[in-house]
């Protein structure tokens, strides 16, 4: 019987109130061999965390109820060593720079790629307000307008009728542009 410690798969906490985009992040990591832990709430994050402490937490900023920024103080309350990534698609220096006095390695705009999340955990010893190299592809046109129309959904409360008006859009043109996701790229 070897007394040498079996490895133990990385593990990652994602915590994004848009279930398509949590999904699809949290296949990402599972590809590459992470356990993965999903909740679609701040609440929810921590429940997960005080159970068992992330290695990994990607943290969306906005979302219902207690926002990401809590969120990240809370999960370092809970463990200072998990290393806490903010998302968001409301990008700025005010809110980047409380994250990172909160606790978080680093603060990244969506959309963003899985090499920029692991570049970012990669990267925790570092300075977090260090840039991250830049990516070899930047988001399709395509993907940055489905982002943004999402964001603006979220904001309406997923009222499309609402969300059409601020867009300037027809309602019927809002849900055929939402029903096509674009490829990361």
């Amino acid at each position: 019987m070897s007394s040498a410690p079996a490895a133990t798969p990385r593990s990652v906490l994602i915590v994004d109130d848009d279930e398509r985009f949590r999904s699809r992040l949290a296949l990402a990591f599972r590809e590459l061999g992470y356990e993965v832990r999903e909740a679609e709430s701040a609440e929810k994050a921590l429940e997960i965390s005080r159970l068992d402490s992330p290695e990994y937490a990607v943290v969306d900023l906005r979302m219902p109820g207690m926002g990401g920024l809590e969120a990240v103080r809370r999960l370092k309350q809970i463990d200072s060593a998990t290393n806490v990534v903010v998302l968001t698609g409301y990008g700025s220096i005010a809110t980047a720079l409380e994250a990172v006095r909160l606790g978080a390695t680093h603060y990244l705009t969506k959309p963003v790629e899985i090499e920029q999340l692991l570049a970012a955990f990669e990267r925790s010893s570092l300075s977090p307000l260090e840039d991250l190299p830049t990516p070899d592809t930047v988001p399709s046109l395509a993907r940055a307008e489905w982002e943004h129309i999402n964001r603006v959904l979220t904001e309406c409360g997923g009222n499309i009728s609402q969300a059409a008006r601020l867009l300037g859009l027809h309602r019927r043109s809002l849900q055929r542009k939402l029903a096509k996701y674009p490829v990361a790229r």
